[in-house]
């Protein structure tokens, strides 16, 4: 609490800006006017034996505060500067009144001394409050290495004396010192002090925090800097012991680009970020990104090129060393290297910037030898090659890379194919072209579109590289099992060639001529040892395997002679040993494909009405496919058409067709059916698993359903492919081929085609066609006519 006392008459002392607390001792300079004239007003006023006493008062911006403090003039002499000065002692507030006259020129006023009375002993919480000033007060001293001033701190009992003593603290404004002064009540008064002593000692512990980060990243850098520094000058020794150069890294890439053969503008690049690695610091990390930059850049084999073999005849050979079949590509690739070698022999190698590159589509089942024919045609033209898997690839940065500022960046597959080749014309393989997908990360067959296109490729600009890349010399071979699943504007800048499967003749050359030498020596087996008559290998392509490839027969060679080695181990059989047809079924069990045609009469599946033999194409190949029709009791069955099989909806609506083509015309034909009308259709397709579509099963179906309404049987040995529509006309369908071939596997002798389909007769092996009876036909009536056998005893509808 504070109290009052007597009123005083003092002269004023202003302080610019500075403020005194009671208890304080500080120098004034007495060459100031208003401090000289108060002092000596003092020493004028003073009682004889006293000390003369002023009003300490402070004065921002010309105003003066409420509330000074009695001073008493200790000394006056000399400062240290020696200008002539005064010591005060400040001992207790005063509030200020009202002014009033004196002696000299000094400013008086009337105030009253403000008293403070504070309880002993002090209560707890000002005790508590006491011991936390004193606690905050020596940290900061301890801080400032003020180890002096701590005793001095602790020995002050007084709480207003106490909280007076913060009024040496430097860190306080003159407005906070104000608070301080005008606060009468002790208490208070050193709440305040701690309140901004404590405000104080935090901002202290941020602002250390700061510089300590600051200070430990400048030694980071300068340790840093300092190891750099080492290691050039350990690097420099390394050089001259081993009589190399002194350069910069960047010296460095810069002879680097300067000697490598680049072309103008991929040169004119890589030097303007030599420059800004020069520009750049050690630390950025832009530094790196252009080193990687530059390392892949001079890696690309910019001006390699393979010399083209011009040995078409030998060529050939190759070709036909490493494959057997494949007709049409190997004459697609004959054709190739013959135009260019005329082409080169006429000095038009390089037409509009562009070269004379190929884009072939390779599109057949699996096993057929897609992937492996990439190998023989570089073989053949002596170039390099380079396989690029595309199955699953759904990024589109896959294809045309990633952009330089990505963490991890790379160029794309065509750029890293091309630069591990190590030249600039290699065949590469984009394999599994087909299996490219799509997803939120872009479109690859979209990226590819330019990589594809002849007239395009010439300036493919990865997003990596950023400098045009000349593709228009790289033979690009794709291959992919399912055409439909090649985008149109992909498939339309290739050129397609198909391979449709082998015959059997074909697949017994290519098990005796590939397949089972390499078997042999994986079986560790010598080639004298086990031989294969071609009894054997005709039955293990025909019976064994029924495929449009040879990875199958090459499994069913592979077991055969894992067999025949384990005998021998065993003691059980003697080498060297020939294989025939009537080993096979000891040695690797029973075969899998026997063709109906072989089986027994009354085992074979058109051995009852109402069974019919189709054709049709999978992503395997071509496979023969039956169809089944059955009539409901009239008493039980509802009428009406029931398919089942997992049929799509084209052969479905082939299904009505054929249905509704028999009740208009199946008078004209001699059927009943009026049988149609009252009883339940149903129409199967075996394999249920499978799923079936497209229109292709259409004669076959109604050949299933007038062998049914007739009671006459289906010929086993004939099979038949076609769409039909509702006049009774046969249109023509897809895979030919391949649908023939199947044929043949499956012991068919006799086939029905549309006759519109009769020109892709010239694509079938002749081997084939003179195994097979082909009919071209326009009518359904045809069809059956073919297909139909003549019934011996007349069969009712019923049955």
């Amino acid at each position: 609490m504070a109290s009052t006392s007597a009123p005083l008459t003092l002269p004023v002392l202003p302080l610019d800006d500075e403020v005194v607390l009671p208890g304080m001792v500080v120098p004034l300079d007495l060459s100031d006017t208003e401090v000289r004239a108060a002092v000596e007003a003092a020493q004028a006023a003073a009682r004889a034996g006293g000390k003369p006493q002023v009003l300490l008062v402070s004065r921002v911006d010309g105003t003066y505060a409420g509330t000074g403090v009695l001073g008493t003039v200790e000394q006056v002499g000399r400062l240290s500067d020696g200008d002539p000065g005064a010591l005060i002692r400040a001992r207790r507030r005063v509030r200020i009144g009202a002014g009033t006259t004196g002696p000299g020129a000094a400013l008086w006023v009337e105030g009253t001394a403000v008293e403070e009375d504070v309880p002993d002993p002090l209560p707890g919480q000002v005790a508590e409050l006491v011991k936390e000033y004193k606690a905050l007060a020596t940290s900061w001293l301890k801080k400032r290495g003020a180890w002096q001033v701590v005793d001095r701190v602790q020995q002050i009992d007084g709480v207003g004396a106490l909280a007076d003593n913060s009024g040496y603290s430097p860190f306080l404004t003159t407005a906070q010192k104000i608070a301080l002064l005008e606060t009468e009540d002790p208490v208070a008064r050193l709440k305040l002090a701690a309140d901004q002593l404590r405000e104080h000692l935090a901002e202290q512990d941020v602002a250390e925090s700061i510089a300590k980060d600051v200070q430990e990243g400048v030694d980071k850098q300068q340790r840093e800097f300092l190891l750099r520094r080492q290691l050039e000058a350990v690097r420099k020794e390394l050089r001259e012991l081993n009589g190399e150069s002194e350069g910069e890294e960047s010296d460095d890439y810069r002879a680097r680009v300067e000697a490598a053969d680049l072309p103008s503008h991929v040169r004119e690049a890589a030097l303007k970020e030599v420059e800004k690695l020069e520009r750049s610091s050690d630390q950025s990390p832009e530094g790196s990104w252009i080193r990687t930059w530059l390392d892949t850049v001079l890696e690309i084999p910019w001006n390699e090129r393979t010399e083209d073999a011009y040995d078409i005849r030998g060529a050939q050979a190759v070709l036909d060393a490493e494959h057997a079949g494949l007709e049409d590509v190997k004459e697609r690739i004959t054709e190739y290297l013959a135009v260019r070698k005329r082409r080169t022999d006429r000095g038009l190698g390089v037409v509009g910037g562009r070269r004379g590159g190929a884009v072939l589509a390779l599109v057949g089942p699996p096993g057929v030898g897609k992937t492996s024919l990439g190998e023989s045609v570089a073989h053949a033209m002596g170039r390099k090659f380079v396989r690029v898997a595309l199955g699953g690839v759904r990024d589109e940065a896959e294809i045309r890379g990633h952009r330089r500022t990505y963490v991890g960046a790379l160029p794309g597959r065509i750029v890293r194919a091309v630069k591990e080749a190590g030249s600039m014309n290699p065949v590469v393989l984009l394999d599994e072209i087909d299996k490219v997908g799509s997803d939120f990360r872009g479109d690859p067959a979209a990226a590819l579109l330019e990589v594809l296109d002849p007239a395009q490729n010439h300036t493919f600009r990865d997003h990596y590289l950023e400098v045009e890349l000349d593709l228009s010399d790289v033979v690009f071979l794709a291959t992919a099992n399912v055409l439909e699943a090649i985008p149109e504007a992909l498939l339309d800048r290739m050129e397609l060639v198909r391979l449709d499967g082998y015959t059997e003749d074909e697949k017994v050359v290519i098990a005796r001529d590939h397949l089972l030498p390499r078997q042999l020596e994986r079986a560790g087996i010598e080639p004298g040892e086990v031989t294969l008559d071609e009894g054997a290998l005709r039955k293990l392509a025909g019976e064994y395997t029924r495929e449009a490839g040879v990875r199958n027969l090459e499994r069913a060679v592979a077991r055969l002679l894992r067999k025949v080695a384990a005998q021998h181990e065993l003691g059980q059989r003697e080498l060297p040993f020939t294989v025939t047809d009537g080993d096979l079924r000891g040695l690797i069990g029973r075969p899998h494909h026997v063709p109906e045609s072989a089986q027994d009469p009354a085992e074979r599946r058109t051995s009852v009405p109402g069974v019919a033999t189709g054709l049709a194409v999978t992503g395997a190949g071509g496979d023969v496919l039956y169809v089944e029709a059955s009539l409901a009791d009239p008493e039980t069955g509802a009428a009406g058409l029931t398919l089942t099989g997992q049929l799509g909806d084209v052969m479905k609506e082939s299904a009505q067709i054929a249905l509704s083509f028999l009740r208009s015309h199946g008078a004209e034909l001699e059927l009943p059916v009026g049988d149609l009308k009252d009883r339940g259709v149903h129409v199967h397709f075996p394999a249920g698993a499978v799923p079936k579509d497209g229109p292709s099963a259409g004669i076959t179906l109604v050949t299933a359903l007038s062998s049914l309404l007739s009671g006459r049987l289906v010929r086993p040995d004939v099979a038949m492919t076609g769409e039909v529509s509702l006049t009774g006309r046969v249109l023509p369908i897809g895979g030919l081929k391949q649908k023939l071939l199947a044929a043949h596997r499956a012991g068919v002798t006799t086939v029905v085609i549309p006759k519109r389909n009769e020109p892709d007769l010239d694509d079938v092996p002749a081997e084939i066609l003179e195994k097979l009876e082909v009919h071209p036909v326009t009518d359904v009536r045809q069809v059956l006519e073919i297909a139909l056998a003549p019934a011996e005893v007349p069969v009712p509808a019923a049955a």
